[in-house]
C-alpha cells in the first residue's frame, strides 16, 4: 500500500516523459504562492498566453478528488487548463514545446488521480460503516524539500545502488485529507518518481502515499502496512506468488 507504479493511458505523446526532470522540478503550477480562485481553489492562472505561443485549451478538467462534502452535495477539484498549466511554466521560466503541454498536462492529471486512490485505501483502514468519503482540504507542492523517507531511500542507494533507486523523486506533495465524521485533519505526503519506460517508450511514474508521522494513529496505521509488506514479501520468497 501507498507505493504504486504506473504508466499514463496511451496518448499521442513524445518518447519518454515530456517534462525535463534534469532541468525542472516539482509540478510548474505553483500551489503554495500563486492567489487561490475562491471558486474552485486553484491557482488563479490566466486562460490566455503570456507569450507569442499559440493559443492553447482552455477546458478544465473535473478531478473525482472531492474537496468538500455537504449533506447531498459534492464538490471536486478542477485540474488547470492546458492553456494554464503552459502559462504556469512560462512564469517558472521553463521551456517547454507547445504541443507537448496537453500529454503534460494528462500526465499531470493522472498522476493526482492515482495518488487519491491510493489515499482512498489508507483511509479505508480506520473507516467506519456509514462514514463519508474524506476529502482533500488543501494541499502544498514542496519540491524543493526531500521528505525523510525518500532522503533514508537516496541514502539506502548510495549503499546498495543496485538494489535501491538512486533517483530522487521529481516532486512532493502534501495533502491535507479531512475525515467529515470527526473533522480530523490528517497530512498525506506523497513521493513522485520516474521509473524505467517499457519498452515502446512509454513513461512510467512510481508514487510514494503514506499519512505522515504526525500522530499515533498514523504511526501505528505505518507500522501495521510495512510489517504486512515485509510478511507477504517473506511469504513470496518461501512459497511463491499466491494465486488469486
Amino acid at each position: 500500500m501507498g507505493q504504486s507504479s504506473s504508466s499514463p493511458p496511451s496518448a499521442p505523446a513524445p518518447t519518454g516523459c515530456p517534462i525535463r526532470h534534469s532541468q525542472s522540478r516539482g509540478c510548474p503550477v505553483d500551489h503554495s504562492s500563486t492567489p487561490l480562485n475562491p471558486l474552485n481553489q486553484m491557482p488563479s492562472l490566466p486562460q490566455t498566453p503570456l507569450d507569442n505561443s499559440d493559443q492553447l485549451p482552455t477546458e478544465r478538467s473535473v478531478s473525482s478528488i472531492p474537496r468538500s462534502v455537504d449533506v447531498g452535495r459534492k464538490e471536486t477539484w478542477e485540474y488547470p487548463s492546458p492553456q494554464q498549466f503552459y502559462n504556469a511554466l512560462v512564469r517558472k521560466g521553463w521551456e517547454t514545446p507547445v504541443e507537448h503541454v496537453e500529454t503534460m498536462v494528462d500526465i499531470h492529471n493522472f498522476l493526482n488521480e492515482r495518488a487519491w486512490g491510493e489515499v482512498l485505501k489508507w483511509e479505508k483502514r480506520v473507516a467506519q460503516p456509514g462514514d463519508e468519503e474524506p476529502h482533500l482540504a488543501r494541499f502544498k507542492g514542496r519540491p524543493g524539500e526531500m521528505s525523510p523517507k525518500a532522503r533514508f531511500w537516496m541514502f539506502g542507494g548510495w549503499l546498495l545502488p543496485s538494489r535501491f533507486n538512486t533517483e530522487p523523486p521529481f516532486d512532493r506533495h502534501d495533502w491535507i485529507v479531512r475525515r467529515p465524521r470527526t473533522g480530523e485533519e490528517v497530512r498525506y505526503v506523497i513521493d513522485y518518481y520516474s521509473a524505467p519506460p517499457t519498452p515502446d517508450g512509454e513513461p512510467v511514474f512510481a508514487l510514494d502515499v503514506r499519512p505522515a508521522l504526525d500522530s499515533v494513529q498514523s504511526v501505528k496505521e505505518r507500522v501495521a502496512v510495512g510489517a504486512g509488506e515485509i510478511w507477504e514479501e517473506l511469504g513470496v520468497r518461501a512459497w511463491g506468488p499466491r494465486s488469486r
